[in-house]
């Protein structure tokens, strides 16, 4: 794929900071500022950069409760599950998994009380899933 040591701590910085100048990239790497331009737009052609994003704290929005939620299905059923899982709006990230579970859902939930709502009647109804076990997120460290 023809990625160097500088790509991988161009890399490195923009995961960390997405927003990192290119001037403040090129200090590091003692390149031009326009080098560093062309490496990123390189990696983004290859496909090794797929987009940028912004992190948003479910806090901040009023979610006070943030589950990882495995869902299991029917086996036939599986992807019509997925994809009506996926155009919840409360479902923020969705995983198609091997392990514990078929289905991992990042759920955002205002409380408890919420959260209980999702699972028992949004998720929990849908024709062909068996059992919804969600993990609420304690604290997020990295």
């Amino acid at each position: 794929m023809g990625i160097d040591e500088r790509d991988r701590i161009i890399l490195d910085i923009l995961s960390k900071d997405a927003r990192t100048p290119f001037t403040e990239i090129a200090k590091v790497l003692g390149i031009s500022e326009t080098a560093v331009r062309k490496r990123v737009k390189s990696l983004e052609e290859k496909g090794v950069i797929k987009g940028y994003k912004v992190e948003v704290d479910p806090a901040k929005l009023g979610y006070g409760l943030v589950s990882l939620t495995g869902i299991d299905t029917l086996p036939e059923k599986l992807f019509e599950v997925a994809e009506k899982v996926k155009s919840f709006d409360f479902v923020k990230n969705l995983y198609l998994t091997s392990g514990d579970h078929m289905i991992m859902a990042e759920v955002w939930a205002k409380d408890g009380e919420d959260l209980a709502e999702i699972i028992s009647t949004k998720i929990g109804k849908l024709e062909g899933v068996i059992k919804v076990c969600p993990a609420i997120i304690l604290e997020k460290i990295k």
